[in-house]
């Protein structure tokens, strides 16, 4: 039997649940009207979430530095130019390469397409004695896959005519978070002051829970993303496969997504391998399931760990909310937007925290 103090913390529960779930679906259903405006917003807010995302990075050790009596100006300085200096040098390296095999794949996705439908054509042959509606479905089949490459050639060809506006989004990026980096302590003490009185001490157990539970994650994610997308590069170049630098650095990418990720990071290299022969299609799964043993069983419990703590089941359900809302990028933070609330949650007693 449930007591009276039991049963109404259930009912609040369960209220409370329901009312994020509600307002979960009207924001889905409610896209479409606010979405010139958050596209607007999202443009202008980009530079400086990235900035101050590079700084959350970063910061843990430079305060490491610090606490190893390096003054603070040489932590950020040393930091600072280590970690820009890497990526620019990265950047110098391998940019004029990945340019080079994207062009070339976007010269080459008509071909592909051709390649596809010959095999739909062909099927479309032996199967001449399946019913006229079985046809008419391989027909809307072919027409798609000739849409799609086309709609993909033109958005390639888009994103590289916008390459400029990439360039110079990613000038003010550094200048930004050399800034944030050395005020860094500012900002948090600006933010404290801020915050009123009552909720202060709550506030500043919410804001190192997150850190706790989050900033593990997220460093030891992108870490292992690094490799997996390393490994996959020098995989894909030794079997001989086209565009390794790009069908890499997608598959290092979208690892960053659990369980869905690995699917799509190998969709791209499977549809280009099975343009070029069985025996190519064969590999680039041995790469792939190669890739995925060193992952799941070497890169993620040393360097990420169960730092989430949070069932499966919860974890997909997000990441098919997050695709819902926005696609990809949806995918991506879904799993931290999920831990901040889960935070939030706890500290407003709607779950327990022995879960």
């Amino acid at each position: 039997m449930f007591t009276n103090e039991r049963y109404n913390q259930w009912i609040y529960r369960s209220f409370f649940l329901l009312l994020w779930l509600l307002i979960i679906f009207l924001l889905m259903k409610l896209y479409p009207f606010y979405a010139p405006a958050l596209h607007l917003l999202f443009k202008l807010l980009v530079p400086f979430v990235v900035a101050m995302f590079i700084a959350y990075l970063l910061h843990p050790t430079i305060e490491r530095l610090h606490e190893m009596h390096v003054p603070r100006w040489a932590a950020i300085t040393i930091i600072y130019l280590l970690f820009f200096g890497g990526v620019g040098y990265a950047v110098y390296m391998m940019y004029p390469i990945f340019l080079r095999q994207l062009s070339e794949l976007v010269e080459q996705i008509p071909s592909f397409v051709d390649t596809y439908r010959e095999y739909i054509l062909k099927a479309y042959e032996r199967t001449a004695f399946l019913p006229e509606k079985v046809h008419d479905r391989m027909d809307e089949l072919l027409q798609s896959i000739e849409a799609r490459g086309e709609q993909l050639l033109v958005g390639l060809g888009t994103r590289l005519t916008g390459m400029l506006d990439v360039i110079i989004f990613l000038a003010v990026i550094p200048v930004l978070v050399f800034y944030m980096l050395k005020d860094f302590t500012l900002m948090k003490k600006t933010l404290f002051r801020l915050t009123p009185a009552k909720y202060r001490k709550e506030g500043k157990e919410v804001l190192q829970e997150v850190d706790d539970s989050l900033g593990h994650y997220i460093r030891g994610q992108l870490l292992v993303c690094l490799f997996v997308g390393g490994i996959s590069i020098v995989l894909l170049w030794f079997i001989g496969m086209r565009y390794p630098l790009v069908l890499g650095g997608i598959m290092g990418v979208t690892n960053i997504i659990p369980y869905f990720g690995p699917i799509l990071g190998a969709i791209p290299a499977l549809v280009i391998a099975f343009t070029v022969s069985t025996r190519m299609v064969v590999f680039v799964l041995i790469v792939v399931l190669a890739v995925q043993l060193i992952e799941s069983n070497l890169l993620s419990p040393y360097i990420v760990g169960r730092s989430l703590h949070m069932h499966p089941i919860l974890i997909i359900f997000a990441l098919l909310i997050g695709g819902e809302i926005a696609g990809i990028v949806g995918m991506i933070i879904a799993v931290p937007a999920l831990t901040i609330l889960r935070v939030f949650a706890h500290h407003t007693d709607v779950f327990p925290r022995g879960d």
